[in-house]
């Protein structure tokens, strides 16, 4: 059977202290965006299977670990992925289109001009529900400390 000195757990307990310390520096120094124009024509369209993507940014703000925005694309009856959930919260804004957001364990069928909210921890998809496609903008958003409590959860 192996077993740890002292010394060991001491030597240990700094590496980890330390690694600790640098992943926090790091992570206070990220760039965060100022007043920004991201101008629609400008952002180029990728093409997917499933449709287009247009990622305007994906950064820090001077309030939040995580800001992130684009726009898809789905072609008519494309489901964009699986149900799942994530810790963040993430609302939709249909630009063009008709779509069914699985909501609080039901599918809701809303058109252009409509807003999706999605809370925390819930399962949720999106389809193309329409005979056109459908372009809706995503926007999710990590508040302060969310990282840690994700990584705790994770555990």
């Amino acid at each position: 059977m192996f077993k740890l000195s002292r010394r060991d757990l001491v030597v240990a307990s700094i590496a980890i202290a330390l690694t600790f310390c640098a992943t926090a520096l790091s992570q206070s120094k990220l760039p965060t965006m100022k007043s920004s124009v991201f101008d629609w024509n400008k952002i180029a369209m990728e093409k997917t299977e499933k449709g287009g993507l247009r990622k305007f940014f994906d950064t820090r703000t001077e309030t939040l670990d995580q800001l992130e925005v684009h726009v898809t694309t789905l072609n008519p009856g494309v489901t964009s992925h699986v149900p799942h959930q994530h810790p963040n919260e993430e609302m939709i804004i249909v630009k063009e289109g008709v779509v069914e957001e699985l909501v609080s364990g039901e599918f809701k069928k809303v058109g252009a001009g409509s807003i999706i909210f999605q809370a925390p921890n819930q399962l949720h998809t999106i389809r193309n529900a329409g005979d056109t496609p459908a372009t809706y903008f995503a926007i999710k958003w990590v508040s302060p400390g969310m990282t840690e409590k994700k990584t705790t959860a994770e555990e």
